[in-house]
């Protein structure tokens, strides 16, 4: 299954989430884009933040963050020089 606009919506939002810590959420402005206040909202009726808005991770956001963030480090990384 291939990532869809609204999918790729939602990996954006879990990106801006700082997993260095539990106290720090985001606020998604109702003056945002309609794509990103739409994703916030999925996320959260995904049980993945807390609010409608964005609030904080719940456990399992915390956990696809924390992937999102991991294959993003990945496929942005400069690739391995090839041993011969």
């Amino acid at each position: 299954m291939p990532f869809t606009p609204d999918l790729v919506d939602e990996l954006n939002t879990l990106v801006h989430f700082d997993l260095a810590s539990t106290q720090q959420g985001i606020k998604i402005h109702k003056t945002a884009a309609p794509a990103i206040i739409a994703a916030t909202q999925r996320l959260h009726s995904k049980g993945l933040l807390t609010q409608i808005d964005g609030g904080y991770l719940t456990s399992l956001g915390r956990d696809a963050a924390e992937h999102v963030q991991a294959a993003l480090t990945i496929l942005t990384s400069l690739p391995a020089s090839s041993k011969d």
